[in-house]
């Protein structure tokens, strides 16, 4: 008990001595009528006195990014000058929103990679200093060498005449620098001494010219021997290229959201293009998207193609021209498909092996060729945004024409050497096989087990 009474003694003036420090806080209250704490208030002028203080420091390292694009643009690979100006626009943006979070005057401009007279543009300074044949910079900036970029002008000239006063050269450098690094009409604008508009209307005169002008090289119809030789080497007897398709990201209303559109391709035992049908929405079947293309019509319809002769082969049979095709595509006389097996634990025979095997290296034909066209014009391989949702196919057909005229022109660009690795991601087709084509194709699979 006494305890406890002493206890409750010396309780009491503790409680005073923590009631007399407890202080009274103070409060201001702002324009607005919301009160405010005086720690915070004097918190918030220190951390804005802070950023006001970083303001200098960061237009000072601007300035210097700026400086040093500008003396080394020459020689800067497009990947490296195109991300210090987007660094630049980036601190610009931000350099203002600070300014107006602090309630500053109008700051002085961060640089820009502003136009510059045409006398001092960066395509003509690179012009001036890139005389040589041999100089790698061409490749760097346009993925084509002198020789090839001087012969493609020559070849497209006549069909940019509509862009005058703008130069032939200037329009087509500008066109394959934005397919090249996938370069925004402002980005590109500023290297030529062009508004932005006049470099879109360059864009797409070039792209057409090459619809125009390099049309021939797809050559399933004009060179079709050299394509059943090619295919020959690799023991495709009569064969005339493999029929595969690819999905193209697009960004805008015209697929929806996550939407994509397909492209049908046949390539030759090179990789070069020999038809292409590109524009698909994704909403199609590969089957459906087959039958409306040109390239079946000139099959079924005109006999246009694959109407050469028979091949004999060394069993006594013969087999007619033919393209290999996708296991999503439908199973025809002269669209030759992989044996499929019809239950799990069935195993194919070995002609059917054989067939497949072959049929499956034979279609990475179609996924490299893809792949060696996002790899050479970045514009493709990103998604398509922001822009004509109805020109993506024009552009992806343009690239696929450039694909084949760096081939002709024996171009080694850093990505001859690209393996792909193809992801099925369309369906196998479920339609009824045919007769005649399961008959051909068992002819051939024959012969391949024979001189596998």
């Amino acid at each position: 008990m006494a305890n406890c009474g002493g206890g409750s003694k010396r309780n009491t003036p503790t409680k005073k001595r923590k009631n007399r420090k407890k202080k009274k806080k103070i409060t201001l209250s702002s324009n607005n009528g919301v009160k405010k704490s005086q720690p915070l208030l004097l918190t918030h002028h220190r951390h804005n006195n802070q950023m006001a203080k970083l303001i200098p420091f960061l237009i000072s390292t601007a300035n210097s990014v700026y400086s040093f694009l500008r003396r080394h643009d020459l020689h800067l690979l497009p990947k490296q000058s195109l991300s210090l100006e987007s660094l630049l626009a980036s601190t610009s943006i931000s350099v203002s929103n600070l300014f107006s979070l602090l309630s500053l005057p109008p700051p002085p401009p961060v640089p820009q990679t502003a136009n510059l007279p045409e006398s001092h543009c960066w395509f003509q300074r690179f012009l001036a200093s890139a005389t040589s044949d041999s100089d790698a910079r061409w490749i760097h900036f346009f993925n084509l060498g002198k020789p090839s970029f001087t012969l493609l002008l020559r070849l497209l000239t006549p069909s940019l005449s509509s862009l005058f006063p703008l130069p032939p050269n200037y329009a087509l450098a500008a066109a394959l620098l934005r397919l090249a690094h996938g370069a925004s009409y402002s980005a590109v604008s500023r290297r030529f001494g062009l508004d932005s508009a006049t470099a879109c209307r360059a864009f797409y005169a070039v792209c057409k010219a090459i619809h125009e002008k390099l049309g021939h090289l797809f050559e399933l119809k004009t060179d079709i021997n050299r394509v059943i030789v090619g295919f020959g080497w690799i023991s495709l007897p009569n064969c005339c290229g493999v029929l595969g398709l690819e999905k193209f990201e697009l960004d805008g209303d015209l697929m929806g959201e996550n939407g994509y559109l397909i492209v049908q391709a046949l390539v030759d035992s090179e990789g070069r293009f020999l038809d292409v049908s590109a524009g698909w929405p994704c909403s199609m079947s590969p089957g459906n998207i087959l039958r409306q293309s040109k390239l079946f019509s000139g099959i079924e319809e005109s006999k246009g193609y694959l109407n050469g002769p028979a091949f004999e082969l060394n069993d006594g049979n013969s087999i007619p021209q033919y393209i290999l095709g996708d296991s999503c595509l439908p199973l025809l006389p002269w669209l030759l498909t992989p044996y499929i097996k019809p239950v799990m634990d069935v195993d194919l025979s070995p002609a059917q092996t054989a067939f497949n095997s072959v049929h499956a290296r034979a279609m990475e034909l179609v996924g490299t060729a893809f792949e060696r066209v996002r790899c050479r014009w970045k514009l493709v391989a990103n998604k398509w945004k922001g822009r004509c949702d109805e020109a993506f196919p024009f552009v992806i057909v343009a690239c696929c024409l450039l694909h084949n005229f760096l081939i002709k022109c024996s171009e080694n660009l850093p990505d001859e050497n690209v393996e792909y690795f193809r992801n099925q991601e369309f369906p196998v087709c479920d339609e009824a096989l045919d007769d005649s084509g399961m008959r051909i194709r068992d002819v051939l699979a024959s012969h391949l087990c024979l001189v596998s």
